[in-house]
């Protein structure tokens, strides 16, 4: 998968991408859940499932903007930690 394809998601291309047969496994793909944090990655494969299902407009915008937010989340996470065992090996 090309890293850049998830920053061409749009609601337009979520609603696409759900007409497909393997939809689930492609847009959490396009998504990148694997760079959340276990229990976002659940949570967002859920909402992934939902939107499949409902098609709706207002959840893929939602779904979107909560995916970006739980990548960020846990990038900013594993800097922190990175930073907190670098001070503890300068002590």
């Amino acid at each position: 998968m090309n890293p850049r394809d998830s920053f061409d998601l749009n609601v337009t291309t979520l609603l696409a991408l759900r007409q497909e047969t393997d939809a689930l496994r492609i847009i959490t793909e396009r998504l990148r859940v694997r760079e959340m944090g276990p229990a976002d990655h659940i949570r967002t494969k859920h909402e992934v499932k939902e939107f499949v299902e409902s098609g709706s407009v207002k959840s893929a915008e939602t779904l979107l903007k909560l995916a970006e937010t739980r990548r960020q989340l846990n990038q900013n996470e594993k800097m922190q930690m990175a930073a907190q065992r670098g001070q503890k090996l300068n002590h």
